[in-house]
């Protein structure tokens, strides 16, 4: 009985087998590796258990209307290391 190739692969049989096996690798490592990355971003952005920041509070105490345009802006430079600004009168 014989088989189909005989056991004997021609050119394009070995090109064929070659590219389809670095295709089979190239995606799987891929999938591995997209899989791994979404994971570990999703993980960063649902992270909201520890406390608000300096600057996050202070955009909320400007949302709610506790603080003016002009304090908002004045407080934020101070935060961010900025001079001082002059008390206005």
């Amino acid at each position: 009985m014989t088989f189909w190739f005989d056991h004997n692969l021609s050119t394009w049989g070995w090109v064929g087998m070659t590219i389809g096996m670095v295709a089979f690798w190239g995606l799987l490592i891929g999938g591995v590796v997209w899989t791994v990355r979404s994971l570990n971003t999703r993980d960063q952005r649902t992270d909201t258990s520890g406390p608000p920041g300096p600057e996050q509070l202070l955009a909320q105490r400007f949302a709610l209307g506790e603080i003016d345009e002009t304090e908002y802006h004045d407080r934020l430079t101070v935060l961010r290391g900025g001079e001082r600004p002059t008390v206005r009168s």
